[in-house]
């Protein structure tokens, strides 16, 4: 999968992902971010779990990533904190 692919399935991974936990997202950047690091971490976990990772630009992939922004997004969130603005 090239680079382009990654950085497109990623921002919809994350996207999608930041409207699954928390329905405002961080902006289009950091979405993007951590949607690619979800679909690494989306890719990682279900190999562990001995299913097939990222296998290309398909849903079978986009759900893998999706699932893996999830979890990159509440440990953001864990870790982060909600911060208040004064």
């Amino acid at each position: 999968m090239s680079v382009i692919a990654w950085i497109v399935l990623g921002l919809i991974a994350g996207w999608i992902g930041s409207h699954i936990v928390d329905n405002g997202g961080k902006g289009p950047l950091l979405d993007m971010l951590l949607g690619i690091v979800g679909a690494v971490v989306g890719g990682f976990i279900f190999s562990a779990l001995g299913a097939m990772p990222v296998t290309g630009f398909n849903l079978y992939s986009l759900f893998v990533s999706v699932v893996g922004a999830v979890v990159v997004l509440v440990i953001y969130h864990a870790v982060a904190g909600r911060r208040r603005i004064i």
